[in-house]
């Protein structure tokens, strides 16, 4: 059972969950009167963000990290960023794993030279280098950095350590240029939701039927979004650190900003295994703490789950799914038909035999489904059985060398590999569609972290299609023990007998490169012929034209719409090479439109006269002029740029190339309802994009033209809650626009057209 609770409530003791409508209770218990105001500083998160912050105060936070991560797909892009912005060192740990594109398969030698590229920053800077299949960049960090009462700065959006007592968050790149170049991460004092866990999960119930349970519930009313997860509760004792783990990084499809869990003898025992138990201690909430939400799971009521395509939170209980195969299956069907826009099809019905639903493909991988628990557990299904010789497979990728060390040590990897699975290294592939994309019309059940529309690797608009179904490691293998069909791991008995852990550090200390504090300015950068410095961008003008060039109407437009994974990944070295890919799944004519529009503004800053460029341009700024206090406004001054509409965009990853690759051919702002997440709309604002909302509903098309007086000085002057804009049509109609809060900072990078100008500006 998972429980919303309705508005605040108070954690007495760590035990007793009191609505704060009934905070009289508060007082017969302790014997002090609530206080929600001192009782907010009770909670986990409050106290490590105090001790972080570096402001006057705990409303608008000015956060320094202790450590940062970026893998082999974000760091090139953010330490370009960061290079032509002035820094010199690296200030804190940073780790730059290069576990993303780590096949080198596409493009020659541009993903081994994003490699080379990254370990001489680490020389040159003074940064930690784990080279390719040592481990994904969330186990290492694990492993190797989190620590109790720690915040660790990531550019994945899976940036997750809290069962660690670390509060973690994945962002942009842009946030850890900031820390490199020691500013601070900038956000308003975020909510905190207690988790709340009680009992104790089944046997053959694993963490990510746990994640998910908790994302069904929570993902579509927003409940947990940008807000600080608290897990507390007597349940919390009842897992292994390794459990909690799984648990822990998925809950980045909630939305949450960041998560944190109390600690006990268990993380003690966890860190200490790993030669750190003095990065250990106790983190509790105080005897009265205020939670802004409450989320109760009995975790013993918790069944084995599965999420259907096409997002985590398509939850169903796996027994459910299979009492009801025929209806459920046929509405996602008609969702991948909306999908793919009847450029493809993908069929689930005709996949239902006499014996159940027959799975192509499965996988366990990365840093949910790959470590050391769910490896074994997913071993102990699959001794002495088959996965069979039809068209199912099975894939394991363990997330670290060290797990894998261990694995092999104990015999675990014989076990499966006897059975038929295969077994790879530490990839985070199967997560972003860089390795073992499913057959076309193939359905893969996956202890991955996503199963967004083609993320894993399918390509709608060549005619092909697949999808992918999150599971737990549990019932994964109970499918494969079962020929591929779809099975609950409540099925079998074979489940809890797991054998201790021993951590193996040797390869790490073999082949990573440890260069904290021990940079040599005098070395260089090593780039391959793929790797492009970012080209110049333009500072906001007073008065700027926007051609709408993209209008997207999906409730929500996930950030893999926005820029695809996959193979286009080993070009995010290439600001402009990789912009080519920008919405070419979802909507392949943007990047045409956004580079005419681009030539356009760049005729301007050139100074030739656009509208001999662009004759269209004469009829709209004739309009313009017919504005009342507009009569005088210069096209020569007018910054011109292309917009994109979408009514919920930014759901999903961190990556900045979701901006940054509409800014380098064009993009000025983007209009929405809403944004998914806060990182994306941070993302839009260092790459110097204004994030406008809209309450109305949008009577633009593309190709219309929209133009916004004044906006460099409402800008200044923080007056942005109504910003006055006119649809340039056959007449000229009034529309009203804002922007939620801006820092002070943020509205100078968009005045200042990016990140990389804002840091120029201040040398």
């Amino acid at each position: 059972m998972v429980k919303l609770y309705d508005g605040g409530a108070y954690l007495v003791n760590g035990t007793e969950i009191i609505p704060e409508s009934e905070g009289a209770k508060v007082e017969q218990l302790t014997g002090k009167k609530a206080d929600k105001k001192e009782a907010r500083k009770g909670t986990i998160a409050y106290g490590i963000m105090e001790a972080h912050n570096t402001a006057a105060d705990m409303d608008n936070l000015k956060i320094k990290f202790d450590a940062m991560a970026s893998h082999d797909i974000t760091f090139v892009g953010i330490i370009q960023t960061a290079k032509a912005s002035g820094m010199k060192k690296f200030p804190i740990p940073y780790v730059l794993t290069n576990c993303h594109n780590s096949l080198c398969a596409v493009g020659g030698t541009i993903n081994e030279d994003d490699h080379m590229f990254g370990l001489s920053a680490a020389k040159k800077y003074g940064g930690i280098y784990v080279p390719p299949h040592i481990a994904v960049i969330h186990q290492y960090m694990r492993e190797m950095h989190a620590g109790c009462g720690k915040m660790i700065l990531g550019s994945d959006s899976h940036t997750r350590y809290g069962a660690l007592g670390t509060m973690a968050i994945g962002e942009g790149g842009g946030e850890l240029v900031k820390q490199l170049l020691c500013d601070t991460y900038d956000v308003a004092c975020p909510d905190v939701i207690a988790i709340y866990l009680d009992g104790k999960p089944n046997p053959w119930v694993g963490p990510q039927d746990i994640a998910l349970a908790i994302i069904g519930a929570v993902f579509k009313n927003g409940y947990v979004k940008n807000k600080v997860m608290e897990f507390v509760g007597p349940g919390v004792s009842t897992m292994t650190t390794d459990f909690r783990n799984g648990i822990d990084v998925m809950t980045t499809e909630t939305t949450c900003l960041s998560s944190i869990w109390r600690t006990d003898e268990e993380t003690h025992k966890f860190l200490a295994t790993h030669g750190r138990a003095d990065a250990y201690k106790e983190l509790n909430p105080a005897e009265v703490a205020y939670y802004d939400g409450v989320v109760y799971v009995d975790l013993s009521t918790v069944k084995p789950m599965i999420a259907l395509p096409f997002h985590p939170s398509n939850t169903y209980e796996i027994d459910e799914l299979n009492a009801n195969l025929k209806d459920i299956l046929h509405d996602v069907e008609v969702e991948a038909e909306k999908i793919s826009q009847g450029k493809a099809q993908f069929h689930l019905v005709d996949k239902i035999t006499d014996k159940g639903l027959q799975v192509q493909q499965a996988v366990i991988a990365g840093c949910a489904g790959g470590n050391y628990t769910n490896v074994v557990e997913a071993a102990h299904a699959l001794k002495g059985k088959s996965t069979g010789d039809g068209e199912f497979s099975l894939a394991v990728y363990p997330s670290s060398q060290p797990v894998f060390i261990n694995l092999t040590k104990q015999g675990v990897i014989a076990d499966l590999m006897e059975a038929g699975a295969i077994i790879r290294t530490a990839f985070c592939g199967p997560c972003f569609g860089a390795g073992d994309t499913p057959c076309n019309d193939g359905l893969s059940i996956r202890h991955t972290t996503r199963n967004f529309p083609n993320r894993e690797g399918s390509k709608p608009g060549n005619g092909q299609m697949s999808a992918v179904a999150l599971m737990d490691a549990r019932s994964i293998a109970a499918t494969a023990a079962n020929g591929g069909i779809l099975t609950s791991a409540e099925t079998l008995d074979c489940w809890g007998d797991v054998p201790g852990y021993t951590f193996d550090g040797s390869i790490y200390e073999k082949r990573v490169y440890y260069g904290y504090q021990k940079g040599d300015e005098e070395k260089s950068l090593v780039y391959g012929p793929n790797i492009k410095d970012w080209p110049e961008m333009s500072p906001l003008t007073e008065n700027i034209l926007l051609k709408v060039c993209s209008k997207i109407m999906d409730p929500v437009t996930t950030t893999d719409e926005l820029i695809p994974s996959g193979e286009t990944s080993s070009y995010r070295s290439n600001p402009l090479g990789l912009a080519e890919f920008t919405l070419s799944r979802r909507d392949p004519e943007y990047v045409g439109r956004s580079k005419e529009v681009d030539m356009i503004e760049k005729a301007r800053v050139a100074g030739k006269d656009i509208l001999a460029e662009e004759p269209e341009l004469q009829d709209v700024f004739a309009k313009i002029h017919t504005i009342k206090e507009q009569e005088a406004v210069k096209p020569e001054e007018t910054e011109v740029g292309s917009m994109v509409y979408a009514v919920k965009p930014g759901d999903g990853s961190a990556r900045e190339q979701a901006a940054s690759c509409q800014r380098v051919i064009g993009g000025l702002a983007n209009i929405t309802k809403e944004y998914a997440t806060k990182r994306y709309r941070s993302n839009v604002m260092n790459w110097g994009m204004i994030p406008f909302q809209m309450k109305e509903e949008p009577e633009f098309e593309v190709g219309s033209y929209i133009y916004i007086p004044n906006i460099r000085t409402q800008l200044a002057e923080n007056k942005l809650d109504d910003v006055k804009a006119y649809v340039i049509g056959d007449d000229v109609k009034e529309i009203h626009l804002y922007t939620a809060p801006m820092t002070d900072i943020e509205r100078e990078i968009v005045e200042a057209g990016c990140l990389i100008n804002y840091n120029r500006n201040r040398k």
